[in-house]
């Protein structure tokens, strides 16, 4: 299977990668800047690597248009400027018109919590972009999870900082 993996420089991704490549998978990676991503790891040919940045309509034509699968791994929470709520819709909305135009039929979406009337500003941007991604062609699977938190991860390092 073609799997299209977005968020590849993430906690997330770099464990799923190496899984998905055991299983015998083809994975493109989506990256924004080739140079943060460290192929030296992963010595097979199942692997290629495109840059595209979501916000930028335009370079997501990078994407092939033979993917099977999808993993939207991308949250712009780390932003340090301009509005990540706003960038989140963005991108999400770029993601869905160019998934569209290629063969995938599934899509695989990391989110957060989402079990209150009221959300914080982090989880509503999640939910919209759940909701975004959901009024498609393709299926959607939304994993709901809560604070992810591993060595190296950003949440490992706040607390590490705090402690």
């Amino acid at each position: 299977m073609k799997i299209l993996l977005t968020g590849v420089t993430g906690y997330i991704a770099q464990r799923l990668l190496p899984v998905l490549l055991q299983n015998g998978h083809q994975v493109v990676c989506c990256v924004r800047d080739k140079n943060r991503f460290n192929r030296q790891h992963f010595t097979t040919d199942s692997i290629s690597i495109i840059e595209a940045d979501f916000l930028e309509k335009e370079s997501l034509q990078n994407i092939p248009n033979d993917i099977d699968v999808a993993y939207y791994l991308i949250h712009s929470m780390s932003t340090q400027t301009g509005d990540f709520e706003n960038m989140e819709q963005i991108c999400a909305n770029n993601f869905k018109q160019r998934i569209q135009e290629t063969k995938a039929k599934q899509v695989i979406y990391l989110s957060g919590i989402v079990n209150e009337s009221e959300l914080s500003k982090h989880l509503s941007s999640r939910k919209n972009v759940e909701d975004i991604l959901a009024g498609s062609t393709f299926t959607l699977t939304t994993l709901r999870a809560g604070i992810i938190v591993g060595s190296g991860s950003a949440s490992f390092e706040i607390i590490r900082d705090l402690v």
